[in-house]
This record gives structure tokens, sequence and C-alpha cells, in this order.
């Protein structure tokens, strides 16, 4: 049997015989190996206590003693409220320009590559309805030229067959965001 003790079909000394080794080396890395494997045994131990002793618990329990069935108390700064209502006013302003805005319908005058041809449309539009409001829009490689704000197609057809006059091909009516005064919204939208 072996030198070491380790018993089994092979001890220590068998295998340092196998190995060739001498009786002072494989005494050395015996006690190594039976080192290395405390080690390891340490390390699982201490592993398996520090998760038990950091496991999470509840903080009433470990407060007052006593369980907390359920309850979470929450402790507020009054600060918070006053800088809720802080932001409701600032979203009010700044949302304030985009509620002028509703579903409608405009009027494509014109759609062409040609910038100068789109800017004469917009400076005849300017002169024959100074009251209709022309917005001009780029989409490559295009230039879109949109005239009016209605809130119904029969008031756009109304206005198309006055244009059509300056304009005899290629007016169009389509759906579009349009701006309106804040006195002609809806009550409903204006959240008043």
């Amino acid at each position: 049997m072996g030198e070491c003790g380790a018993g089994g079909i092979l001890g220590c000394g068998d295998l340092a015989r196998w190995f060739g080794w001498g009786a002072v080396v494989w005494p050395e890395v015996c006690r190594s190996v039976k080192k290395t494997i405390m080690y390891k045994l340490l390390f699982i131990v201490v592993l398996f206590v520090t998760e038990r002793g950091l496991a999470q618990t509840d903080s009433a329990t470990v407060v007052s003693g006593t369980p907390a069935a359920g309850t979470v108390t929450v402790v507020k700064d009054p600060r918070v409220d006053m800088l809720v209502r802080k932001q409701i006013e600032i979203n009010e302003e700044t949302t304030r320009d985009s509620r002028r805005n509703m579903p409608g319908f405009r009027i494509q005058v014109l759609n062409s590559p040609d910038r100068s041809k789109v800017f004469a449309a917009k400076a005849k539009v300017y002169q024959e309805f100074p009251d209709l409001k022309p917005y001009l829009l780029y989409q490559a490689p295009n230039y879109k030229l949109k005239v009016g704000n209605f809130k119904t197609q029969e008031e756009a057809e109304e206005m198309q067959k006055q244009l059509e006059r300056l304009f005899p091909s290629g007016l169009y009516i389509i759906r579009d965001v349009i701006e309106v005064k804040v006195s002609d919204m809806p009550r409903d939208s204006t959240n008043q």
C-alpha cells in the first residue's frame, strides 16, 4: 500500500514508484494535493455560509421584530408634489400649440422638381387669395405647394373651384393636419 495512507488500489507510494519519483518528492506532492482538496472544501463551506447570511430578509421583521403583512410605507418629500404641479404647467404650455392642429384638408396646387415654378405659383396664390395660407414642402426631388386649412372636404371643394381658374389642372384635395384658431376648435379637443 501507499505511504500517504490514501488507501484504495494504488496508494501514494505505488504512484511514486509507477511515475519513477523518489521517496522524497512524492510525500510533498501528496501533501499539496491534500491541501488543495482542503482549500476547495473550505471555499465551498464558506460560500454556503455567506449565502445564507446574505439572503434577503424582511426589513420590517429586522426593525420591529414582528413581520409586516404585505404593507408598504412610503415616506414622500412634500416638494415632490410641487414638482409634479410645475411639470403639469410646463406640459400645458408646451402642448398648447400642438392642440391648435387637427385633421382636415388642404389643396395641393403644384408638385414639381422646378423650384422657381413652385415659388411663382406661391406668389400667384398670395396675390389672388391673400387670406389663403400657402404651405411649401420639399420632399426630394419635388417641391409641393399646398394651400388652405379646411375642416371639411366641402369647404376644400369650394376653394378648389375658385383655384381652377388660376391652375386649370393638377389640383388635388388631400388629407392633412391643419392649423386652426383656438376659438374655432371644438370644445372637447382643447381640454377646457
